[in-house]
């Protein structure tokens, strides 16, 4: 089993992929959290909303959670455009009752869509032995 002491296995693909990360803070409320964590879960989650995550052409998207703060990876094929697909997400069935749902829990806007909630962050530091990868990245 996967855990933060063992360490997640990630996914393996056939070809290059980019990594875009972002950050969203939750209300400051145990019993708010809790709801949070179990929304997402593989019980409880909208599989409209996994449906609509794939069908813009995300690879894969993990949330981690440290107290109330959540930090996103969602990996993607090197062609992927971050705006137009967060436009399209945006505009697929049941995603605003989704963000309008799980705004509740988030220290955000009751309307803000998904790409105005949740912050991308800047890389500030990798351990690649040469810039070979990150330089591929910056053509795309």
């Amino acid at each position: 089993m996967n855990t933060k002491e063992t360490g997640y296995i990630i996914q393996d693909y056939s070809q290059p992929v980019k990594r875009y990360c972002q950050t969203l803070e939750l209300k400051e409320d145990a019993a708010l959290i809790a709801q949070y964590v179990t929304a997402h879960d593989r019980k409880h989650s909208w599989s409209d909303i996994r449906e609509g995550i794939r069908s813009v052409g995300i690879l894969e998207m993990e949330i981690y959670i440290h107290d109330n703060h959540l930090f996103m990876i969602v990996e993607t094929p090197l062609n992927f455009n971050w705006q137009e697909a967060m436009a399209q997400l945006a505009k697929l069935p049941r995603q605003e009752e989704w963000e309008a749902f799980v705004s509740q829990f988030q220290k955000c806007a009751a309307n803000a869509a998904s790409g105005e909630k949740w912050q991308l962050m800047n890389r500030m530091f990798y351990l690649y032995e040469d810039d070979e990868k990150d330089t591929a990245l910056r053509r795309v």
